[in-house]
């Protein structure tokens, strides 16, 4: 068994991030594969869902850039995160994991997926009463956001699609979440059963 990847130190890891040596090297290779001068690596979270943050890991150059980005040494490269992002980065590990059937990028994200209070509360219902209720049929629930009173879910596995998803929606999922947390008064689900799609994150910008 090879030992783990020891992660790098440096500035980056003081800042916010910490990358291994195994993803230092090989974002080091693609960046040289793109024979472009002034890449980065730009670090963002792009969503939330059931197994915690989504991440997006992209090269940008300098047109790329805004003035509100934080931008990190990284031994060889810079990365770059948005403002939104950085709050929930510290601490997040990137990993290159090389297999015989399967290579690539893992991130793992220590930082909690709520903070604020009533999307916390939300959560707790969603993980607490409405999956361990879908799940049966191999469905689950993610919250997306919570904003003026309003919690934004997608449903999936199971339930993406499902002819019953109005009828669990409004009888089951809005109703639990409506008298555990009283502060929201809407629920509203975002996903596209016919399609497939997700047009709230589509649209977000």
């Amino acid at each position: 068994m090879s030992p783990a990847p020891r992660p790098s130190r440096g500035p980056l890891e003081d800042a916010m991030l910490i990358i291994t040596d195994l993803a230092r090297t090989k974002i080091l290779e693609l960046i040289k594969a793109e024979e472009q001068e002034g890449l980065a690596l730009r670090v963002a979270i792009s969503g939330r869902g059931a197994g915690g943050f989504l991440h997006d890991l992209k090269f940008v150059g300098l047109a790329e850039r805004t003035a509100g980005d934080v931008v990190t040494e990284a031994g060889g490269f810079e990365v770059v995160v948005d403002q939104a992002s950085a709050a929930n980065l510290k601490g997040t590990t990137i990993d290159y994991l090389e297999g015989t059937h399967q290579s690539g990028f893992k991130i793992t994200n220590p930082n909690p997926l709520w903070s604020e209070p009533t999307a916390l509360a939300v959560q707790d219902v969603i993980d607490g009463q409405i999956n361990p209720g879908v799940s049966g049929h191999g469905g689950y629930v993610t919250l997306l956001d919570v904003k003026d009173g309003t919690a934004y879910i997608s449903m999936g596995g199971g339930c993406h699609g499902c002819g019953m998803a109005d009828i669990t929606m409004k009888e089951g999922i809005e109703r639990m979440i409506k008298e555990a947390v009283p502060s929201i008064s809407r629920v509203v689900d975002t996903t596209d059963h016919a399609e497939g799609t997700n047009p709230y994150y589509q649209h977000r910008g």
